[in-house]
């Protein structure tokens, strides 16, 4: 009888594996969401900066981000992902210190889905205009102006870059969400 006492005060100081498992992935989702919230404010704070004036061939040229369907766009999505990224790291906080249900993993996983989504839309968006400010469209007659107004160019750049860092973590973050909301039972 003492004997079988001791096995179960053994078995109760060892840790739970599945908790271990699921405080690890909690702590991973939340780093996730935290550098997805950082890149994507890093993106919007260098869109909304980019402006350059400059004068060519006695002709004043004011480059913004606001002049392009496309730069606005890619502005107002990565603001969008940054306010639910937020919401989101909020949701996951709390939902992962109460339970470990799968179907939470599984609205998680629509979102991080619809959030990446939207930030890739954006980043194609301003990538697309980026490259004509580039290299110009000769079939169209669109002259490239990144030659003149390269300040401006340089920032929009960057911020397409740390957009696109975000989007790679919103990928990992559909993965894992999707990975964990197959344990569904139906």
């Amino acid at each position: 009888m003492e004997n079988f006492g001791a096995k179960n005060m053994h078995n109760q100081n060892r840790p739970n594996p599945h908790l271990k498992s699921h405080k690890g992935l909690l702590a991973t989702q939340i780093l996730l969401r935290i550098l997805s919230i950082a890149f994507t404010l890093a993106a919007i704070v260098m869109i909304l900066i980019s402006k350059q004036t400059v004068t060519v061939y006695g002709i004043e040229m004011e480059a913004r981000y606001t002049y392009s369907s496309a730069f606005k766009f890619f502005a107002i999505a990565n603001m969008i992902g940054c306010a639910f990224s937020v919401l989101s790291l909020i949701l996951a906080s709390v939902l992962g210190h109460k339970s470990v249900d799968p179907k939470n993993y599984f609205y998680m996983f629509l979102h991080d889905l619809i959030m990446m989504a939207l930030l890739l839309a954006g980043c194609a968006a301003a990538t697309a205009i980026g490259y004509v400010g580039q290299y110009g469209e000769s079939h169209s007659g669109w002259m490239p102006i990144c030659d003149h107004v390269d300040k401006f160019c340089r920032k929009v750049r960057h911020s397409i870059i740390l957009s696109y860092i975000a989007v790679l973590l919103y990928l990992c973050l559909t993965i894992i969400s999707a990975n964990q909301s197959r344990k569904i039972l139906v």
